[in-house]
């Protein structure tokens, strides 16, 4: 579970056995963890993380798109 991005409490990771899927991001928070699909960036699933803190999350996976798409892609081509 590569960490790729920090900003605040929120953790931005892979999971390794998941490049069968499109490109996405993890986003661990102190209430859970949600994904994120990178194009279009869209929520893919939510466990635990309040709306309004996935709000917050989806502001920041935008900002950060370029940056995780090209990290994606680097993990997963090994």
């Amino acid at each position: 579970m590569p960490t790729v991005l920090r900003i605040k409490s929120f953790r931005f990771h892979f999971y390794s056995d998941e490049s069968n899927e499109p490109p996405h991001i993890h986003i661990e928070t102190t209430e859970g963890e949600c994904k994120f699909w990178l194009d279009p960036v869209r929520l893919a699933g939510n466990k635990g993380v309040p709306a309004n803190v996935v709000r917050k999350i989806e502001r920041l996976v935008f900002e950060h798109q370029i940056l995780l798409k090209e990290q994606y892609y680097e993990f997963h081509k090994r």
